[in-house]
């Protein structure tokens, strides 16, 4: 088997990953709590993490995948007040997608998946790759860890999602993402109800790999749709050995396995990822495919987070019961 085109990253920092996890699970346990709905609550959760392997090869760009997660996820958008209030300072720009819902070439607060396109040369012939691209689910999600409010979260199933009810769009999260998934629709969201010209700026949106279905016992729509099989997911080891011998099988290279410290989505490609990063569109919406250090070994990343946990931890409390009175209000 050929070597991954990932590059392995290690740490000089004096705080170990076991280390930083203790202290920053008890920090955020109260936050996790408190920002757990009821009807979540009572759903059966995954005991191990879950972990999606793509095989690249076998997309045909058809988009069945990116149809099906906006029907599925449809009832998550955001529902837009207008007119949307200008921001303070005036650098701060509202982000509408409202009207361009039905966009679906790059990642929208309406759209959480879409289809890359790389034409490629290797080994003396020609590719053409579809490849599904969608929020990763980081093992050690930086979106999560130093979200100011709390809004963003790593469940046990490996699952990384950001709770409508307390963000205020701030997107910190998309600013410490090393691919900057997670996208903002102005004008909605809990920040209306505070100071819309200074608090936030909307609700930030991305792949939340249909938790809901998960915690039914379901598969992910967009998996479920594919008519050439291009994804499987399971439990994390089980598919880290799956996608190992699925790149055996085709001398190939795998992504996501060590990128940003590893994530829970991985790729296989016959073609080194190096390549498909040159050949692919890139910009905003539009995430890489470039190697991706550990965000989270670096000591300086590390002890903001430390420091930003029990902060979050009460913003989320505020927030969570903040939400819940503006949602009685609306029922009344």
């Amino acid at each position: 088997m050929k070597k991954s085109s990932i590059n392995k990253t290690s740490s000089n920092s004096p705080i170990s990953r076991r280390s930083f996890l203790k202290v920053f699970g008890a920090a955020g346990a109260t936050a996790c709590a408190s920002t757990v709905r009821p009807a979540e609550a009572q759903t059966k959760q995954p005991k191990e993490e879950l972990m999606t392997v793509l095989d690249i090869s076998k997309c045909i760009g058809c988009g069945e995948c990116v149809a099906a997660c906006k029907d599925s996820n449809a009832h998550k958008f955001p529902t837009v007040s207008k007119p949307i209030p200008k921001m303070f300072p005036p650098r701060v720009k509202v982000e509408d997608w409202s009207d361009k819902k039905d966009v679906d070439d790059r990642l929208t607060p309406y759209n959480w998946l879409y289809i890359q396109t790389a034409e490629v040369e290797h080994n003396n012939e020609e590719y053409e790759f579809n490849i599904p691209r969608r929020c990763l689910h980081c093992t050690n999600p930086p979106c999560a860890n130093l979200c100011p409010w709390g809004a963003a979260r790593k469940e046990d199933s490996g699952i990384v999602r950001i709770s409508e009810d307390i963000c205020l769009g701030g997107a910190k999260c998309r600013t410490v993402c090393p691919w900057h998934i997670p996208q903002r629709q102005s004008g909605a969201g809990l920040y209306l109800n505070l100071l819309p010209r200074f608090a936030g700026n909307g609700t930030m949106l991305k792949c939340d790999r249909c938790y809901d279905k998960i915690a039914q016992g379901e598969q992910p729509a967009c998996i479920t749709v594919c008519p050439e099989n291009v994804q499987r997911i399971g439990s994390r080891n089980k598919m880290i050995a799956y996608a190992k011998d699925l790149a055996a099988s085709m001398n190939g290279f795998i992504y996501g396995l060590e990128e940003n410290g590893g994530t829970n989505t991985i790729y296989v490609s016959p073609v080194p990822f190096e390549k498909l990063n040159k050949a692919i569109e890139k910009g905003k919406g539009k995430p890489h495919l470039a190697p991706v250090e550990n965000s989270m070994a670096n000591e300086e990343t590390l002890t903001s987070a430390l420091i930003a946990a029990p902060i979050a931890g009460v913003a989320a409390g505020v927030l969570k019961v903040l939400s819940d009175a503006r949602k009685e209000k609306n029922n009344d």
